[in-house]
């Protein structure tokens, strides 16, 4: 049965369990510019994949990384 969109999930799916599905590591900020606006991961290569940003950033997720839990943010 398929499930229906719900709000916050940025296009993704659940998970058969109820979690949201994590965006792949190989992702490229270029691409998630696309989605959270040309200020994401601002000064950082579009070419940089998201598991990068996230360990350069200090966080385990992109969730975690929009929330502003960075060592830029807090």
């Amino acid at each position: 049965m398929p499930q229906a969109k719900q709000p916050g999930l940025n296009g993704r799916h659940r998970n058969d369990d109820g979690q949201a599905r994590a965006k792949r590591g190989d992702t490229l900020v270029g691409t998630l510019r696309k989605t959270y606006g040309e200020d994401f991961a601002e000064g950082r290569r579009s070419d940089m994949r998201l598991d990068t940003l996230l360990k350069r950033e200090g966080v385990p997720s992109l969730n975690d990384l929009l929330e502003g839990k960075g060592k830029t943010g807090q």
